[in-house]
Formats: structure tokens, C-alpha cells, sequence
């Protein structure tokens, strides 16, 4: 690709598709070496997402897939998606094929996490369904093989969570809490609980890939 975005023989049409990245008012996407990127999934869930993504921050080569859910969620909690862009590539979605989930095919990402992760979203993971951008990517990753890690939100009997406004305290059905153990036992998927526990299911895969944390979020 040269500097006025025009392709050369050697690069990979945009897999988000033309229109996507027009609209986007981004230019297309080089070529990414094998599984050289991290996908991190956000959905409608606002429990630890600040810090969720201030471990995102600390990692090589991370590309956000946003839920629509997630859009909404993100400024309530005074995240804007403008700003998260110097940081990472952000797919948004807003397609019906899930268009971004290609990536995966294009062997583009290594692991595929999804941070915070609601209820919601773990129950369709768990059962299989994939109707978000965040839910396709999941299913498409497991797949292929890719690993998954998921922050679920709802797995303790009394969960403590920061609304935009207070901390409120949740008390998860039993059926939140069955979803969750039914996840467990999805091929490749990791679930983990919290923040220190993604955080050390993510050094160990870095170390599985011979990568390092970010020294700086800056």
C-alpha cells in the first residue's frame, strides 16, 4: 500500500469490506503478518470496563470489535470511541454478516478476547449463538482454533459493579451462573472472573507467544 492508501501487488483488500471503510472515513488496512493481533470484544457491560481496557492499552497490536451495545455504553461511561482510536483499530457493528469476523480467516489474530463480557453475551456464547459482532467473533475464533479468553460479568452470588452514576450490587440468577459453567466447557475458551484474573490469562498467553506486555499506555 502506498502513502495515498492506493493498493500495490502485495497488499490485502480491506476485509472489513469497501463500503465499511469508507464509511468509517478510514483508510483500507495493510496486510498484518500470521496471527499477529489481538481481537478484543466489548459488549453492552460497563462492570470493570475501564479497567478492561486500560489492560487492552498494555498489549501489542490490539483491535477493538465493538457490539452495538457497546457503542452505546461506551460514552455513559465517558469512553469515547475518537479517543480510543490512536490507541487501537476499532471495527464497529454495523454490518448483518458480521463483514470484520473475515479477519479470522485471514489468519490475521491469535487470540480472541471478549472483556467485559454481559450476561447476555455469555449465554449466547455458551449455546452457540452468534448474532453480534462480538458473539460471531467468538464462535468464528473457536473454529478456527484461536483461543478465547471471556471476562464474564455474573459469576458470583452477590456481584458489586460501578453503574455510571454508583457501585450497585447484583445478585445473579441461577441461570447466570449455569450459563457461565456451561461456557467452562466450550472448546478453547477461558472464562476468568476479573480484571487480575484476565490479566494473568493474558501474560500467559503472551508468554505462550513469545510476547511482551507494552512497557508504556501512553
Amino acid at each position: 500500500m502506498t502513502m495515498n492508501g492506493e493498493l500495490t501487488g502485495t497488499a490485502k483488500i480491506d476485509p472489513r469490506g469497501a463500503a465499511l471503510a469508507a464509511e468509517d472515513g478510514e483508510a483500507l488496512l495493510p496486510a498484518s503478518p500470521p496471527r499477529s493481533r489481538l481481537a478484543w470484544c466489548i459488549t453492552g457491560s460497563g462492570h470493570f470496563l475501564e479497567e478492561s481496557l486500560a489492560i487492552a492499552a498494555r498489549l501489542p497490536s490490539v483491535d477493538l470489535f465493538l457490539s452495538a451495545a457497546a457503542e452505546e455504553v461506551l460514552p455513559i461511561y465517558k469512553l469515547q470511541i475518537e479517543a480510543l482510536r490512536p490507541r487501537f483499530r476499532v471495527f464497529r457493528d454495523k454490518t448483518a454478516s458480521g463483514v470484520p469476523v473475515g479477519m479470522l480467516y485471514d489468519d490475521v489474530y491469535h487470540t480472541v478476547v471478549v472483556a467485559p463480557a454481559t450476561s447476555n453475551t455469555v449465554a449466547k456464547c455458551a449455546f452457540g449463538i452468534s448474532d453480534s459482532l462480538p458473539t460471531n467473533m467468538f464462535a468464528q475464533a473457536g473454529k478456527l482454533g484461536i483461543p478465547g479468553i471471556v471476562f464474564a460479568c455474573d459469576t458470583e452470588p452477590v456481584v458489586v459493579t460501578k453503574s455510571p452514576h454508583d457501585w450497585v450490587t447484583l445478585r445473579p440468577r441461577r441461570i447466570e451462573l449455569d450459563n457461565v459453567e456451561r461456557l467452562r466447557g466450550i472448546d478453547f475458551c477461558q472464562v476468568v472472573c476479573s480484571p487480575a484474573e484476565l490479566e494473568t490469562a493474558l501474560d500467559t498467553r503472551l508468554k505462550e507467544l513469545s510476547l511482551a506486555w507494552n512497557t508504556s499506555s501512553s
